[in-house]
C-alpha cells in the first residue's frame, strides 16, 4: 500500500505542473488580449486546484505510511502553501463582480514556485524520478 500511494503522489506531480502550465498560459494569453475571463479559465483553475489538492491529500498518506525524515518539513510547508495560494486566489476572483485574468495568473504562478521549492526541499529534480 505505502508503495502504491508513493508512485500514485511520485506520478500526479507531472500532471499538476501540465495542468498549472496550461492555466499558466491560458490565464496569462486572456490577460495579454484583455479578454474577459470565461468559463475555460474557471475550469482550468479549478483543474489545477483540485489537482495540487488530491497531491497533497496523497502526500499524507505517503507521510503517515513512509518513513520520516527532516528534510519533509520544508517539502510539507511548500506544498500546502502551493495548495492554499492556489485556491485563495482562485477562490477570491471568482467572487469578484468582474473576474479578471490577474489574480488567477499570479496565484498559479506562485503556487509552481512553491512547487518547485517544495520537490527541490527533499534534494529531487523536477523531473527527477527516484526508486522510493
Amino acid at each position: 500500500m505505502d508503495r502504491m500511494l508513493f508512485y500514485a503522489h511520485s506520478g500526479l506531480r507531472y500532471l499538476v505542473l501540465l495542468a498549472g502550465i496550461l492555466a499558466l498560459a491560458y490565464f496569462a494569453y486572456g490577460l495579454a488580449t484583455r479578454k474577459p475571463f470565461d468559463k475555460l479559465g474557471r475550469i482550468l483553475g479549478s483543474a489545477y486546484s483540485g489537482l495540487l489538492q488530491l497531491q497533497v491529500l496523497l502526500g499524507v498518506g505517503v507521510l503517515v505510511t513512509r518513513f520520516y525524515y527532516p528534510a519533509l518539513i520544508g517539502h510539507i510547508v511548500m506544498m500546502v502553501l502551493a495548495a492554499g495560494v492556489a485556491q485563495a486566489t482562485l477562490s477570491i476572483n471568482r467572487r469578484k463582480p468582474q473576474p479578471t485574468f490577474v489574480l488567477p495568473l499570479v496565484g498559479v504562478a506562485v503556487s509552481i514556485v512553491f512547487i518547485i521549492g517544495g520537490i527541490m526541499a527533499i534534494a529531487r529534480g523536477v523531473f527527477t524520478t527516484t526508486a522510493m
